[in-house]
């Protein structure tokens, strides 16, 4: 059954622990049941649970207390709680909502009311759950470059700091390759705008297919430059794979409505080594480098790789 459709009730009353859970059943429900607070925060922690029916006099835990540790944890999504009592004062509706409860229910219960109620909630969690998935449609645009689907550089801009600080704190190898189509504008002159689009959609492709799959990442650098970021990696093994691309790249021909095209392209290499413990090292240092070789592999002929470590001085690897 949809985990939305679940529900934790709790109770130290074993006779209206039964009479809810046949009622909720019958109603359609999943229901989980526990005879404490205790006992239902440890099932929350092992299985996500959206939605909680709970008395509040209880031992061990009672139901506010249950409620309040709830709202302190960081769940993967909302919990949704019912709070059941024959406390009906105001005084103990307003504590009980304070809590952190979302609704609020007297004993003995009317099971018809109780239903309606749980319809509500889950129009509710429906609601969050589309707005969480909204949410996290929003973040994908935000990281992502539209048209090749690799990350962007304001993506970069956050995370290579992150990958930089890494590598220095533990003295692991680092690289990053920077790579540019080759005469690109006559790519874009002779067969027009949608075309280079194209090319540019599947050259990223090729690249990220021959990348290690959630070790390595890609970055839209501009608007044919892309930037690979290799952790753990040292700068001779970036070389070797900066060559395969090349190669890679090289052999490919492009086939875009109806006509065969061949590119090819250029890759500048830098590399942190990590045991040096180099105090210039930094995602501006990093990038430059690789910049550089880049315009050297450019200078060259290109369709070639050049590289060089960050401490050296223009020295091919």
């Amino acid at each position: 059954m949809n985990e939305s459709l679940s529900i934790l009730i709790v109770d130290d009353d074993i006779v209206s622990l039964k009479i809810l859970e046949k009622s909720l059943v019958k109603a359609g429900y999943r229901v989980v049941s526990a005879k404490n607070g205790r006992e239902a925060f440890d099932i929350l922690t092992v299985n996500f649970i959206p939605i909680i029916i709970t008395d509040w006099m209880m031992p061990e835990m009672d139901g506010p207390e249950l409620i309040r540790n709830i709202r302190e944890q960081d769940f993967p999504g909302y919990i949704f709680i019912i709070l059941v009592t024959a406390r009906d004062s105001n005084d103990d509706i307003i504590a009980g909502l304070e809590a952190g409860a979302d609704d609020y229910m007297s004993k003995p219960f009317n099971k018809g009311e109780l239903l309606a109620r749980l319809k509500a909630c889950r129009r509710i969690l429906e609601l969050e759950s589309s707005l969480k998935r909204a949410n996290e449609k929003i973040k994908i645009l935000s990281i992502n470059d539209p048209l090749t689907g690799i990350y962007n550089r304001g993506y970069m801009n956050e995370r290579l700091p992150q990958e930089v600080a890494r590598a220095k704190r533990y003295g692991h190898p680092l690289s990053l390759i920077m790579c540019d189509i080759d005469h690109f504008k006559m790519v874009n002159d002779s067969y027009g705008h949608q075309t280079g689009d194209d090319i540019l959609r599947k050259f990223v492709a090729n690249l990220k297919g021959a990348i290690r799959y959630g070790i390595d990442w890609m970055v839209r650098y501009g608007g044919e430059e892309f930037l690979i970021v290799l952790p753990e990696t040292k700068l001779s093994n970036a070389f070797q794979a900066a060559e395969r691309l090349r190669a890679l790249v090289s052999r490919k021909i492009f086939t875009i409505r109806d006509k065969k095209i061949k590119i090819t392209a250029s890759f500048g290499i830098s590399g942190f080594e990590g045991s040096t413990h180099d105090d210039n090292v930094s995602p501006e240092t990093l990038i430059g480098k690789a910049d550089k070789c880049l315009y050297r592999a450019k200078k060259e002929g290109r369709n070639r790789v050049e590289g060089a470590r960050l401490s050296d001085e223009g020295d091919t690897k």
